[in-house]
């Protein structure tokens, strides 16, 4: 069994990872990768190569996601045809950078130009997730169906629909407890109905990322925004 020292090592490296996330992100803000006329593989390539540069980044623990347009109604698991960003686009980026063997999994969107519904759209996204990072903290035993039901309801609640069938999942040392056939409890989700609340398979705290998808299929755009949970 892992001691509580082990555990804040845990914790440590995990908000580390973020924190290089988070850094990575905002120079790519500050480079203005996400720009008009590039197309979203082209933005991927230089993120990777900045990753790299940056913080020498050599593996991702997923693919890169570059959305922009329509293709944000896509969820993960959906591969749209590439696309050239618009001057007045909506996007986001879904990374999962590697540093020294600890996952990152951050997500966030972007508008390119002024347009209100879809700003609306990305300023909706942070306080719904801070809401239900303060359900998660509030309720002890809450299963990762109960928690994907109240994210669901919150999007409503703005006006959007949750894009995605699920709405995270587990967060570690890399490779962690895989998102494979079976794996109901991984996710946040319908079918976990279990609390999320627990230890792995090597007696460890279980640590979860939250990721909420917003859409508008009418107007066909949708946000993305990602992080961890439970520290």
């Amino acid at each position: 069994m892992k001691t509580a020292v082990d555990e804040s090592s845990r914790v440590a490296a995990l908000l580390d990872a973020q924190g290089k996330a988070e850094q990575l992100f905002a120079a790519i803000s500050a480079q203005r990768l996400l720009s008009p006329g590039k197309t979203e593989s082209q933005i991927g390539e230089e993120i990777y190569a900045l990753a790299r540069d940056m913080l020498g980044v050599e593996k991702h623990w997923h693919r890169r996601i570059v959305r922009s347009g329509p293709n944000t109604l896509f969820p993960y698991s959906e591969r749209p045809p590439d696309r050239e960003l618009q001057p007045d686009d909506i996007a986001f980026l879904d990374l999962g950078p590697i540093f020294e063997e600890w996952e990152a999994d951050f997500g966030r969107t972007y508008v390119l130009g002024d347009d209100p519904v879809k700003c609306r759209l990305r300023d909706d996204l942070e306080p719904c997730w801070l809401m239900g990072k303060r359900y998660f903290d509030t309720h002890a035993d809450v299963s990762g169906a109960e928690l994907y039901n109240y994210v669901v309801a919150l999007a409503r609640e703005k006006g959007w629909e949750f894009g995605a069938n699920m709405a995270g999942h587990l967060l570690g040392e890399f490779p962690h407890e895989g998102l494979k056939p079976g794996g109901e409890v991984r996710r946040i989700w319908p079918q976990h109905q279990q609390p999320m609340r627990g230890l792995d398979s090597q007696g460890r705290q279980l640590h979860w990322i939250l990721e909420l998808h917003f859409v508008d299929r009418e107007r066909q755009i949708g946000g993305f925004y990602e992080q961890l949970l439970t520290v």
